[in-house]
């Protein structure tokens, strides 16, 4: 009872997961992010690590959360980039960790928790290994994962296409069928709710596949093929116009590395495929993937294999960041404090 006393007396975290298409914000104690905004319209790209940028992005959040930076600790997700293990690319995600450091201290934020978006999907899903599957607004990436950090000596690997290319792909096949719209925010919201991945692609084409629904202030809208066809080029990219491997092919992959790399003498860890973000959440993807899988991957790979569909839909990366403000530890081992930044930073950030 004294150690849940405890821990019923530290103050809430602030979770912020900052993406480029959406951000989610809001507090540790509740059940769900208390707000959203479209992270690359309204604030630019805030992977580029500009002051003034990434200033206004956190001075916005807090401004809509109504409290003060100086409160409580945060918790935020870093978002997956510059994905390769050379000296450049190090370079680049230790720039862009220090810069959101260095904007957050100077708002007197008291305690930073700055974790990998496919780490904290992992986490979601009570793992501390895998393999993070992340399709993002632009790339999807294939993140290895092993005891809760990225192995990029074995290998992300990347496919260029992402939510937004996706969306572009619906809008083309409504133009190409002459159904009429006014803006890309019907597109969105009529593939976020009657697209899906087929089984098999060819099986259904011959079906009848017709679906109908009402997006608010716009009106009714009728798809057919064009439901399956859209999340069709995450696996047959070609067909979007999109020169790239499809994502059972990236997926086999990294578990080829995984594999070939013999980091542990578990050869099970990267067997378990956790999806994340938005467009993971279409349905079929997890049951497509994980059938593509077994028909890619030799017998002794892909016995075993599991493909876990987003474990808090497209709020998962969140979830995994209200995971570890509740651990006991949070947020001592997990944070980093002002001087503890100021005495291990490397790099002298030039504005």
């Amino acid at each position: 009872m004294r150690i849940y006393g405890q821990r019923a007396q530290v103050p809430g975290s602030v979770i912020i997961d900052g993406c480029s298409g959406y951000c989610k914000f809001g507090w540790s104690k509740y059940a769900c992010p208390s707000g959203r905004s479209a992270t690359f319209l309204e604030f630019g790209n805030i992977e580029s690590p500009m002051y003034a940028r990434l200033r206004h992005f956190f001075g916005t959040i807090y401004s809509r959360m109504q409290v003060k930076p100086s409160t409580q600790p945060i918790v935020l997700s870093i978002p997956i980039c510059h994905y390769d293990d050379t000296d450049s690319a190090k370079a680049s995600r230790r720039q862009l960790k220090d810069a959101i450091h260095t904007v957050l201290f100077d708002m007197n934020v008291p305690a930073v928790c700055a974790v990998n978006q496919a780490t904290l999907a992992l986490f979601a899903a009570r793992r501390t290994s895998g393999i993070v599957v992340n399709i993002g607004f632009q790339v999807t990436s294939v993140v290895p994962i092993l005891n809760g950090k990225v192995t990029r000596k074995v290998g992300v690997e990347v496919i260029g296409l992402g939510a937004l290319k996706l969306t572009g792909y619906l809008k083309e096949l409504m133009q190409q069928n002459n159904i009429n719209f006014e803006s890309l925010y019907t597109v969105r919201t009529l593939k976020e709710n009657l697209c899906y991945v087929a089984a098999d692609y060819k099986t259904e084409l011959l079906k009848d596949t017709r679906a109908s629904m009402e997006v608010p202030a716009v009106g009714w809208f009728t798809l057919s093929k064009e439901r399956f066809q859209t999340g069709e080029i995450l696996f047959q990219p070609r067909i979007g116009g999109v020169c790239a491997m499809g994502l059972h092919q990236a997926v086999a992959l990294c578990m080829d590395h995984c594999h070939a790399a013999e980091l542990t003498c578990d050869d099970t860890w990267f067997k378990t495929i956790v999806l994340s973000r938005g467009t993971a959440c279409l349905p079929g993807l997890a049951e497509r993937l994980e059938k593509e899988l077994h028909e890619t991957l030799s017998p002794s790979l892909a016995n075993g294999l599991r493909v876990i569909p987003p474990p808090h839909g497209p709020d998962t990366a969140w979830f995994g960041a209200k995971f570890i403000s509740n651990l006991s530890t949070f947020p001592g081992t997990w944070c980093i404090r002002k001087k503890q930044f100021r005495r291990k930073s490397r790099a002298n950030i030039m504005w």
